[in-house]
């Protein structure tokens, strides 16, 4: 074996092991967001001078690890395990009621890892065949980002208010750009992104200095869970060792049909595509239980797929971050500067677009996946509800917000010192609220810095 490509694999497999042991036990913790989570850590990873192969698969690891063990506090405490869960909370909630939640549990993680091992393939396959045509693509992009901009915000949950406040948002961020540029003598791209990232986790960071916010937050006593038995539905505490069976046919085949369609899209939201997509199969099924089981299955698999196909397909095609995806949990891939960037003010094209051939990227993406696969599948089924329980009863959420806080000040420090805090704190409280207030996500938020590092130049040129 060639020795470049026998360390390219063991590099691969070191991350995608820590990557899914990490992601596997934040995804036990309720409401932990994706990007949040993935982009910081994904971030360090990458300024830490880990390899190309290492960055792949730790990050890919880590989404199908999360999409896996999100399963937990959503089916056994009602709880969204993360935002691509709150897709799968009505037929969730709908078999805890049944008592059956262990069931549904089985069904999600199944799904997962059926539809991770279809979506890398295919959108490889997809992405080498945008390929051809990636010079022309990269042509108009300055003219073609805003248009894509446009649409990801229109599809987002603030419709025309999201499209709306793409201009200010933009605005804002090159009239920023460019003051902090002209106080250090360079740009920032990390502090803007973490910012955006972590946006409306700054918001209630710094809502907690407001006497009226503090007082809407205050309890009188711990909150209450119910959590159900392990048990099986014959009685056995045993687990499935093989996830494929746990499906039967018809989910089996509908999940692969679904992540075989969904991982050829990548610009759609995940979560939409995941209600959309679940609403069609649903239609189509009348008895009730299998209804529900067999949605829950299909739009767990979808969200896995969709992820996937957004982070694979622009990062094989053009090495450019257009999708939600791309633009939020997967930007480090793209742009860390100085290690990886998007091109744009006379610099070049250089992420792992320009380091990884789509064999290596199919490859390392694979590991990623089977690392997920190994490391969260038995670590669900087996330690599933005592993982809930100590999370639920001992792991304070706040503690791992602050840990995450932490992270991300320490990075803007990195990149800027006084001024990357500035400009981490002005963005998050800006793009938090937009959030919040108008459902203006993270992907169409990063779409915006993208706009202005790639398309205002040129625009206004």
């Amino acid at each position: 074996m060639n020795p470049e490509l026998l360390d390219g694999i063991l590099t691969a497999l070191a991350a995608g092991l820590a990557g899914a042991v990490i992601f596997s036990l934040l995804g036990l913790v309720s409401g932990t967001d994706e990007t949040a989570t993935l982009a910081p850590l994904t971030l360090a990873v990458v300024l830490l001078g880990v390899p190309p192969a290492g960055v792949l698969t730790f990050f890919i690891a880590g989404a199908a690890a999360k999409h896996m063990t999100h399963a937990v506090p959503t089916t056994l405490l009602g709880i969204p395990g993360d935002t691509m869960a709150i897709a799968l909370m009505e037929e969730a909630n709908s078999l805890r009621r049944l008592g059956v939640p262990h069931i549904a549990l089985r069904k999600m993680i199944s799904a997962a890892v059926l539809a991770a091992l279809i979506a890398v393939p295919v959108s490889v396959l997809a992405a080498s065949a945008l390929a051809t045509i990636s010079e022309d693509i990269k042509k108009v992009i300055p003219y073609l980002f805003p248009l894509i901009a446009i649409v990801i915000a229109y599809l987002s949950k603030g419709r025309w208010a999201s499209v709306i406040a793409l201009v200010p948002l933009t605005a804002m961020i090159t009239g920023l750009n460019s003051f902090v540029a002209a106080e250090t003598g360079k740009t920032l791209a990390i502090s803007f992104f973490v910012g955006l990232a972590v946006g409306p986790m700054i918001v209630d960071m710094v809502g907690l200095a407001s006497p009226h916010l503090r007082g809407s937050l205050l309890r009188d006593r711990r909150p209450t869970f119910w959590l159900a038995p392990e048990t099986d539905a014959g009685g056995s505490s045993r687990p499935a060792r093989n996830p494929l069976r746990v499906l039967n046919r018809k989910e089996a085949s509908t999940t692969v049909a679904a992540a075989s369609v969904t991982s050829l899209t990548f610009v759609v939201s995940p979560l939409a595509m995941a209600i959309l997509v679940g609403d069609i199969v649903g239609a189509r099924v009348k008895h009730a239980y299998q209804r529900l089981t067999r949605v829950i299955s299909v739009r767990n698999g979808v969200t896995d797929s969709t992820y996937l196909a957004e982070t694979l397909i622009p990062l094989v095609a053009v090495g450019l971050p257009l999708s939600p995806i791309a633009a939020g949990a997967a930007a480090p891939l793209f742009n860390a500067p100085p290690v990886f960037s998007v091109g744009g003010d006379g610099s070049e094209l250089h992420n792992l677009h320009t380091l990884l051939s789509p064999s290596q990227f199919l490859v390392y993406s694979l590991i990623g996946v089977l690392a997920a696969a190994l490391v969260a599948y038995p670590l669900t089924i087996r330690y599933a509800r005592r993982a809930a329980f100590f999370v639920a009863q001992r792991l304070s959420h706040e503690a791992v917000v602050g840990a995450f806080a932490g992270l991300v000040l320490v990075v803007a420090l990195y990149e800027g010192g006084f001024w990357g805090v500035v400009v981490m704190l002005t963005v998050g409280l800006v793009g938090g609220v937009l959030n919040k207030v108008i459902g203006m996500h993270v992907g169409v938020q990063c779409m915006a810095y993208y706009v202005s590092v790639l398309s205002v130049p040129v625009l206004l040129g």
